[in-house]
């Protein structure tokens, strides 16, 4: 920098001296989200398997459709009551432990269901491996995952992570739908092994357990969140990095706490019948219902992945929805659209495929799962720090009403030789779902309690 004789040099300014700010990069919630997203559709692949593998083990083995029903209820069951503790755990031993572990139960299950031959046996891996697995990577992992990382665009991330497992689905079942019939249903349980295990890699190098492990604040935080807060985000737990506390324990004290506020029980109450009509229904026994209808079950299996295709825009743009517009009223509006798709399927079941099958097939998927984002939602604005074990409870619920479902409608078809009273069932129950939705109030966040310490 040259100067004028007798002048004085010119100072560099403040400005001139400040390093360049550095290149914005990708925040690394969106690759813990990623990582999160392929796990849930590599845990997905069991959800679709038991419809497509029904009827070929029925063939093989002789067995009714109420012992294959039962054997996916003790599924549902443990999917269900798992997930409050698995978010606990995932509070006390970090996110990633619990989910790789959880993937190599799902594989092992599946691995060992081609060693079967007797009726128990199916319950031990489809119910008791499977459904420890599944339960551990639940929908309240999508919530944890959201709560932990995020600061901002919460209901996004859940719809997003939501529609991992409808993308698992769409992904495993033509091709397990294809397997079951040529070369045979054990193929196709190994290809859901196969899923599963192929994330765990993945899971244990880049699935961080919170934001601290990187030095960095949830996406969309400022500092004195944390400051304010004493944690990472708006009253979120950080997984791994907080006291020892009993899991077992605390999702106990979550539900006690929880238990003693009505909006919990109406949350409960209507997801019970979300889950009903989707896992325990539709995900079970549709397929077996198309082909008492003639229709073959490759195409039946090519309408539920269809499902899958379109829970995946529903399930994104229900978590958009629930970031700008009352939760509650979605939820209503959700419960009742598919009460009127259930009501109407009996007439539409057929040999072939009517264009009004297509108009239920892609209704029906876009509503599939949208419930869960306004749920969490709820959960987390009712239960403060405890959201996330709450959601778990309340998944418990959907699981319970999905197990009831699933044995009931099996022991239906056994009964009367068709499903008709089930779907019809489920559709006034559906209506029951919106009311109470509908009728949910607001409340201020609760408090979380001191944790118990092992």
């Amino acid at each position: 920098m040259s100067t004028v004789p007798g002048e004085a040099a010119e100072v560099p300014s403040e400005a001139a001296l400040q390093p360049p700010e550095p290149r914005r990069r990708l925040h690394p919630a969106w690759i813990v989200a990623g990582v999160a997203f392929l796990a849930l559709v590599g845990a997905a692949g069991f959800r679709a398997a038991p419809g497509v593998l029904m009827v070929p083990l029925q063939q093989e083995f002789g067995w009714s459709t109420t012992v294959l029903s039962g054997a996916v209820s003790i599924n549902l069951v443990l999917f269900g009551l798992t997930a409050p503790f698995a978010a606990a755990l995932m509070e006390r031993f970090g996110i990633r432990a619990v989910t790789a572990t959880a993937l190599v139960l799902i594989g092992m299950g599946s691995a060992l269901t081609v060693l079967v031959n007797q009726s128990w046996q199916i319950l031990l891996t489809w119910g008791l491996l499977i459904g420890l697995g599944t339960g551990s990577m639940a929908l309240v992992f999508a919530a944890t995952i959201a709560n932990t990382w995020f600061a901002k665009s919460r209901g996004l991330v859940i719809g997003i992570l939501t529609a991992g497992s409808a993308a698992g689905q769409l992904v495993f079942l033509p091709f397990i739908a294809l397997l079951a019939q040529d070369p045979g249903w054990r193929q196709a349980s190994l290809l859901i092994a196969a899923g599963a295990l192929a994330v765990v890699p993945l899971v244990l190098k880049f699935l961080k357990n919170s934001p601290a492990d990187v030095g960095v604040l949830p996406y969309g935080a400022v500092p004195v969140e944390v400051e304010d807060q004493g944690q990472v985000g708006a009253n979120a737990a950080v997984p791994g990095n907080g006291p020892r506390a009993n899991a077992a324990v605390r999702a106990l004290q979550a539900l006690r706490r929880a238990s003693r506020v009505r909006t919990f029980w109406a949350l409960a109450a209507g997801f019970a019948i979300c889950g009903a009509t989707t896992n325990g229904l539709i995900g079970t026994h549709f397929i077996p219902s198309a082909h008492d209808h003639g229709m073959p079950e490759t195409t039946a299996a090519g309408l539920l992945a269809v499902v899958g295709i379109f829970d995946i825009a529903g399930t994104i743009a229900s978590g958009w929805l629930t970031d700008r517009f009352n939760p509650r009223v979605l939820l209503a509006v959700y419960y009742q659209f598919r009460g009127i798709g259930l009501l109407v399927l009996p007439l539409l079941l057929n040999a072939e495929v009517q264009p009004s099958m297509i108009v239920f097939v892609v209704i029906y998927g876009l509503d599939w799962v949208a419930t869960v984002p306004p749920t969490a939602a709820i959960c987390r604005e009712t239960f403060g720090a405890d959201g996330s074990v709450v959601f778990g409870w309340v998944f418990a619920a959907h699981q319970l009403g999905a197990a009831a479902a699933a044995i009931a409608a099996g022991a239906l078809r056994d009964a009367t030789g068709h499903y008709t009273y089930a779907w019809l069932g489920a559709a006034a129950m559906c209506t029951i779902a919106a009311v109470i939705s509908a009728t949910i109030r607001r409340h201020q966040a609760m408090p979380e309690a001191e944790p118990a310490v092992a």
